[in-house]
């Protein structure tokens, strides 16, 4: 049930314009604030991107939750989504090398 709330809340928000306020926060903040803040980011993504409803409202709140539990966790250990993008670039070039 909470999930689904939560996922209703976050469609109502990408119905705002800016949502810079709920998207941005420091670093200092709390780890809850820092995903909610992600939830906020992605549902607004996918809303736009026109695949929010594309699934159930259950499955495509796991696929954010966890979506932002990974990029979370990477930034924890400083890896940034640019260094995951390039670590993945680089190993398609070695196995396209290989082949």
């Amino acid at each position: 049930m909470k999930k689904f709330f939560l996922l209703g809340m976050l469609v109502v928000l990408s119905g705002c314009t800016d949502l810079s306020k709920y998207t941005v926060v420091d670093s200092d903040a709390s780890a809850k604030t820092k995903m909610r803040a992600c939830m906020v980011s992605e549902a607004n993504s996918k809303f736009r991107a026109g695949t929010l409803f594309s699934n159930t409202v259950s499955a495509t709140a796991d696929e954010i939750v966890n979506t932002c539990l990974k990029k979370l966790a990477l930034q924890a250990a400083g890896i940034s989504e640019e260094s995951q993008s390039t670590a993945e670039t680089i190993i398609a070039n070695l196995k396209n090398m290989a082949n």
